[in-house]
């Protein structure tokens, strides 16, 4: 705040004494003068070096103020009613990681002295606001306005009524919180220091995040920020528990910043945002157990701007991404940028005005479900500050929704950025101070319900404390619906057939109505473990390869409305050999008839290449029926349907003296066929290799 701002607020303070007289009554501002610390010589002489060292500190910037707290203290307690000592302390608090314990100290200073400083005002009402008692917040406001109606020229008027809207809609969001549940995750993860932005894989059996600890690789702190630098740590959770945090070490963690941004929804690669050239990100690769060095990502990523947080999409061939390089919208903005056909990060385009404002956006986490994104902005309305908000790109009209503010008690008014969340949609993770917490930022884990029902929830109780007693109605209930994602999660590990080691194996996602590879992932290579997310509304083939083995298929044919499934399927690929058969299952023919429908085209596709890879393989095509029908029928449908894959082949350029085909009819059923799923199962293509 200015000087211009300063004197004009100091000579309009006294018009202000009876409209803050509801408050409290004033009181008298006790100096640290010898008169006042009669037979106390060594206090004052305690107090005042205390004193001199807090104001030492305080000449430097913000970040170092919350250093001089310890010292004003100790003169506090000497003399809890010095108006001066009182603001300072609430502004080091303000300017700290604990900024919920200013407003006491602002209001008590202003108690005792309200010309105790020119910018008390301004402070109370910034206080009262993070303290949540928005009326005496707009009071506060509202008499800046009044002092400088008609003569502001440094933009104060402006930004009070920001705050005065902020403070309306902070009310609103109270009185119809969000029914959550807010946990701390626990102190195998948090610490007594920072801890935060942290990313989890879909199905939260791994997180990564952000800490500021002593033992942070390389040590000492960050002479600009007054803080350990950035490591990141990485956890586990098995059994529904998460396990101890670890330190993911010297190849990923430098003497520098280092903190995680993206994590891909398999947790084999994530995104690191490292303090070089403004502000960069960079990529790593898990390789068995180990992590790839970084690789900063291209130019149409990184800029001479600050690129400081980044999320990948399910496919991985897609990130977004928040840089304030020229040319944006405001000051920090969204962009996105696609894989080029060589595998390069292509032009980044800026998400444009729907979701970029011109104030600053952060945070940005890309759902699993590829449509939903979720971040962090200071230019929508918010409670204070950065607020996290939601929006869904309809596919049909190209566009974005308009972002909605998640609401209450997950948004404050104080900053809420980097929010991760669960593929089922059920759960969210993020970074909060709150009284339960271990040190200054914990990570807690949100939990979502559904709608109001028969028991209203109190918003202070049981939103904030994180209990679901039945209580008395105090506040309307939220009608925010918090729905499951629409997607598919299949997992698990990919073996051996034989031996039953694990394989690192490509895994292709088809779409087998535009017969289209739309991502490609690979299994881990020491444990076999994979993951792949499918959003609801295409018809999906898996294909599983490996050198020396045959291929692998499945089939989700998932409608737009399909509810959200995890799918745990271990997969076993056999070795080429004679005697080996495998079950096509993107091989599709419409009802009682045998023409190869279009979606089979990516499966034709495989098999061809595969018999092109091994020249000397013959292979032997079988059709296979549920037991409805006749005995004769389904044989002869059968027998037609293997013809049809046959055919398909020898058109591929297949040399018939490699191929026979049979049909079996019912006579081989694999299932029970007393019900839908084992016919279905049954009705099948299937082929033995016969030679090798």
């Amino acid at each position: 705040m200015n000087a211009i701002v300063k004197s004009k607020i100091m000579k309009g303070i006294i018009i202000t004494l009876l409209i803050f007289a509801c408050f409290k009554s004033f009181a008298q501002d006790v100096e640290f003068s010898k008169e006042n610390f009669k037979d106390k010589k060594d206090e004052l002489k305690i107090a005042k070096n205390e004193m001199e060292l807090g104001d030492e500190i305080m000449e430097k910037e913000a970040v170092f103020y919350k250093n001089a707290i310890s010292h004003y203290l100790i003169a506090f307690k000497l003399n809890p009613n010095n108006a001066l000592l009182n603001f300072k302390l609430g502004k080091c608090y303000f300017h700290s990681s604990f900024r919920s314990k200013c407003t006491s100290f602002f209001e008590k200073a202003y108690q005792l002295n309200p010309e105790v400083d020119p910018e008390i005002l301004y402070y109370l009402g910034m206080g009262y606001h993070l303290d949540m008692q928005f009326d005496k917040a707009i009071q506060s406001f509202n008499t800046m306005i009044t002092l400088f109606k008609g003569k502001d020229k440094t933009g104060i008027v402006d930004e009070m009524k920001k705050y005065i809207r902020q403070c309306e809609y902070a009310k609103e969001k109270v009185k119809n919180p969000v029914r959550v549940k807010i946990d701390n995750v626990g102190g195998d993860i948090n610490s007594q220091y920072p801890d935060y932005s942290p990313v989890i894989t879909a199905d939260e059996s791994e997180m990564i995040f952000t800490s500021r600890r002593p033992e942070t690789t390389g040590g000492g702190l960050d002479p600009f920020m007054n803080e350990p630098f950035e490591d990141m740590y990485i956890a586990d959770r098995i059994n529904n528990k998460w396990g101890k945090a670890r330190n993911m070490g010297t190849t990923v963690n430098t003497e520098g910043h280092d903190s995680n941004c993206g994590l891909s929804a398999d947790g084999q690669k994530f995104l690191i945002y490292k303090d070089v050239n403004h502000g960069d990100v960079f990529e790593s690769v898990l390789t068995g157990t180990a992590w790839s060095t970084p690789e900063r990502l291209n130019k149409n990523i990184n800029t001479d701007g600050h690129e400081s947080s980044s999320s990948y999409t399910p496919d991985g061939n897609t990130i977004y991404f928040v840089s304030d390089k020229e040319g944006g919208l405001g000051g920090r903005d969204i962009y996105t940028s696609t894989k080029t056909l060589k595998g390069k990060w292509g032009e980044a385009i800026n998400l444009g005005p729907v979701i970029n404002t011109t104030e600053d956006e952060e945070g940005i986490f890309v759902h699993p479900d590829g449509k939903t994104i979720y971040f962090s902005s200071k230019g929508h309305q918010s409670m204070g500050g950065y607020d996290v908000f939601k929006s869904i790109f309809n596919d049909s009209l190209k566009s974005w929704s308009k972002p909605e503010n998640i609401g209450y008690p997950i948004n404050t008014t104080d900053e809420d950025v980097f929010f991760s969340v669960s593929a089922s949609g059920k759960h969210a993770y993020y970074s909060s101070v709150r009284a339960d917490g271990f040190g200054e930022k914990d990570i807690y884990r949100v939990t979502f319900f559904g709608p109001v029902k028969s028991v209203i929830l109190n918003t202070e109780d049981n939103l904030i404390a994180s209990h679901n007693e039945p209580v008395k109605e105090k506040v309307k209930p939220s009608r925010i619906d918090i729905k499951e994602a629409q997607l598919t999660l299949l997992k698990g590990v990919i073996l051996d057939d034989k031996t039953n080691k694990p394989l690192e194996a490509t895994i292709e996602i088809i779409d087998n109505e535009r017969n289209e590879v739309i991502a490609s992932f690979t299994s881990n290579s020491v444990t076999g473990r994979y993951l792949v997310s499918m959003p609801a509304g295409k018809n999906y083939g898996i294909s599983v390869k490996k050198e020396n083995y045959l291929f692998h298929s499945e089939n989700f044919d998932l409608a737009s409305t399909a509810e959200y499934q995890e799918v745990q399927k271990d997969i076993k690929l056999k070795n080429i050999a004679v005697g080996q058969s495998i079950v096509l299952k993107n091989i599709f023919f419409d009802f009682n008839k045998s023409t190869l429908r279009k979606e089979s085209e990516n499966e034709i596709t495989q098999l061809t290449k595969l018999l092109t890879d091994i020249p000397s393989m013959k292979i032997e095509i079988s059709g296979h029926t549920d037991s409805y029908g006749s005995d004769s029928y389904n044989k002869t449908l059968s027998h037609q349907r293997a013809k049809s894959v046959y055919d398909r082949l020898i058109q591929n350029g297949i040399k018939a003296d490699r191929l026979t085909f049979m049909g079996f009819g019912e006579e081989k059923p694999i299932d029970t066929n007393e019900t839908d799923t084992g016919r279905q199962m049954n009705r099948r293509t299937e082929f033995k290799v016969t030679a090798k």
